[in-house]
């Protein structure tokens, strides 16, 4: 008998060895039309895979990731087969499951329009309704080449060539009369790919590389059920509304201008109103906990960078100034991060024990040379401004340290409302690519055992993302989403026992002793830039009232009542309330509705009434029509309303 421990700890048991479908028929009917693919011993493995002895096996459906990048990757197929059934001629590229769906290069002589894509959809739906089943093999590195050199398909020859060398069969699936190099896993047959929609076609370089030919991308998703693909697409939209690079520019937050260049934005008032106020209120929590204010240069000679391992490690990220390889002219390079300045406080003198933990900490305007592609918005640029920090300590003091890093970084983004859309993962190295790291393999178990500890005590729930860590140390990574499902990293903690040797930093400690410290990198709000892009997306540009770069906007219904409205906006100004006066020649309900859509807190309305009363009245974005209000209950509102930064 073989035993099935299942994911509720039960115990299943077969005869003799069956594929993983047929198990799944046996537990439940229900069960296996919804089954996308299973789970051996934690391993994600095709429907057909042969069960023959015991394992943990858990069945994986669209509700879960491995269900939903089955579900898609065979929904790719069933575009790949139609787009081939239409236009015979097109090369076949890659075609993967990504974070919302999944997408299919082809080279074509020219990238498909609207309606081909429609003219697609419909080929597909009637591969869907044939139902094909999907049946993998394999094939020899030597016949799998010959094979795809005879179709012409020159983009899946060079990716069977890079695997021929390790001598392994290459893996195939078939659908009908198309066939497809692809490891799998897939669904069964094409039937359960009830509903889906083509979204874009887009260009893309082979590989990503712009030295190989531009493809044409198609962009799609795809759902068991036509109402969670309404829903997704109705999801899409919102997005696309909220999507900060057109409601930004909408709302006069940034502009880019092509003469300056990618990743470089110009921030208008509106929006350097907002990463001014964040800057101040981080810059002031930071004080609070004992952070000492530093100010570094924007560049240094390459010396610095050799010392820290950047110019071995980073230079490809590097913006340098002058010749690398000429050793008579002097050569520096704008700084991607201030570590190895900061450093230079702690050597500044000699240090004690009592000197630690010394907290450092800067508003850091940072460079880094990202690729053209990889350009977006305000998300990943070339210049930005990070919240950046450096905590030099004793081992002892580690742990309390990295929790007091934990809770400023959870307390701003609680206060940001955007905690609740954060996930954590623990960033380790990779001990089959030493070449990207600094430091021994038992520095780095060291580090990695002691960080996980750590996280263990904090009880911090993460993932592991191997090969993701710094080239000198194992960090915590806060990982979010933008409206596109687009990942990105916003706030880093890392935990460095390697830097501080190669600078010779020491400190004499109780007994007397000269000792090493330990340091923490950090940033407590992660780039400015990119926070202000996840902030436009959340509240779709309408700001909590503490961050609006217009908080208040005064309304006279006519000119006669201009000297009011200047009286009681003065008064507000005065307090630190950030208003303006709409005096144009315009029509009431003209004002009012520019109002809303530049997202204007509060519209302060007057006119004969109010001036009489000394009263005004009111408008609340968050709360609507608040009635008549004195300026002095107004004011009292207002400065409470900020004061406890309420979204």
């Amino acid at each position: 008998m073989i035993k099935l421990t299942l994911k509720d700890g039960s115990i299943r048991e077969i005869e003799s060895a069956a594929s993983a479908a047929e198990i799944i028929k046996g537990i439940g009917a229900g069960l296996y039309k919804a089954a996308c693919c299973v789970k051996i011993n934690g391993e994600v493995k095709d429907l057909r895979t042969v069960i023959d002895s015991d394992c943990e096996f858990e069945v994986m459906t669209f509700d879960s990731i491995e269900g939903k990048k089955t579900f898609w990757h065979t929904a790719s197929h069933i575009l790949a087969q139609a787009v081939k059934r239409l236009y015979p001629n097109a090369k076949l590229a890659i075609g993967p499951a990504i974070d919302n769906g999944f997408y299919y290069d082809f080279d074509l002589e020219k990238p498909f329009t609207a309606e081909e894509l429609t003219k697609i959809e419909a080929e597909m739906k009637k591969i869907v309704k044939e139902g094909i089943p999907l049946e993998s093999y394999e094939m020899s590195p030597e016949d799998a080449i010959k094979t795809l050199e005879e179709q012409g398909e020159i983009y899946k020859v060079e990716l069977c060539q890079e695997h021929a060398e390790k001598g392994e069969p290459i893996s195939f699936y078939k659908q009908g009369e198309f066939s497809d190099l692809c490891a799998g896993p897939h669904l069964m047959t094409t039937a359960p790919v009830k509903a889906f929609k083509l979204l874009s076609c887009t260009g893309a370089y082979w590989r990503g590389s712009e030295k190989n030919k531009m493809l044409s991308r198609v962009y799609a998703t795809a759902f068991p059920k036509a109402s969670q693909l309404e829903e997704h697409l109705k999801a899409l939209e919102d997005a696309k509304m909220r999507d900060h690079n057109k409601l930004g520019r909408e709302l006069e937050l940034f502009t880019t201008v092509d003469y300056i260049g990618q990743g470089l934005p110009i921030m208008l008032p509106k929006g350097a109103k907002v990463i001014q106020l964040l800057q101040r209120w981080i810059e002031d929590e930071e004080e609070k906990r004992g952070y000492l204010l530093t100010k570094t240069p924007y560049m240094a000679k390459s010396d610095l960078y050799k010392i820290s391992g950047h110019w071995d490690h980073y230079r490809d990220g590097m913006f340098v100034l002058g010749d690398p390889n000429d050793d008579t002219k002097e050569c520096l390079a704008l700084r991607p991060m201030t570590c190895p300045f900061q450093y230079q406080v702690f050597l500044n003198r000699q240090r004690s024990y009592r000197d630690l933990p010394m907290r450092l900490g800067e508003t850091s305007t940072l460079f880094r040379n990202e690729d053209s592609g990889e350009m977006h918005g305000l998300i990943r640029v070339r210049q930005f401004t990070l919240a950046e920090g450096h905590l030099i300590l004793r081992p002892e003091q580690l742990e309390e340290e990295f929790k007091g890093c934990l809770e400023l970084a959870r307390y701003i983004l609680d206060v940001l409302g955007l905690e609740e859309d954060i996930t954590y993962r623990f960033s380790q190295w990779d001990p089959n690519n030493t070449e990207k790291y600094e430091g021994t393999p038992e520095q780095w178990n060291e580090a990695q055992e002691l960080m996980g500890k750590i996280l263990d005590h904090l009880g911090i729930n993460y993932t592991i993302g191997i090969d993701e860590a710094a080239f000198y140390g194992p960090k915590l990574d806060f990982q979010i989403k933008n409206v596109h499902g687009k990942e990105d990293t916003l706030i880093t903690i890392q935990i460095d026992m390697l830097l501080a040797q190669k600078f010779g930093m020491e400190y004499i400690d109780v007994d007397g002793s000269r000792k090493t410290p330990y340091i923490i990198h950090r940033s407590s709000l992660g780039c400015y830039e990119r926070t202000l892009a996840l902030l436009i997306e959340k509240y779709a540009g309408a700001f909590p009232l503490w961050l609006a770069p217009e908080q208040v906007r005064f309304i006279p219904i006519a000119d006669r009542h201009l000297p009011f409205v200047n009286e009681i906006s003065a008064k507000l100004e005065a307090a630190g309330i950030r208003c303006t006066i709409d005096d144009r020649a315009e029509k009431m309900g003209y004002k009012i509705r520019q109002a809303q859509l530049e997202k204007v807190p509060y519209m302060i309305i007057a006119g004969d009434n109010e001036a009489e009363t000394k009263t005004v009245s009111v408008r609340s974005r968050r709360e609507g029509d608040l009635g008549l209000m004195s300026a002095g209950d107004l004011l009292d509102k207002l400065l409470d309303e900020i004061a406890s930064k309420k979204r």
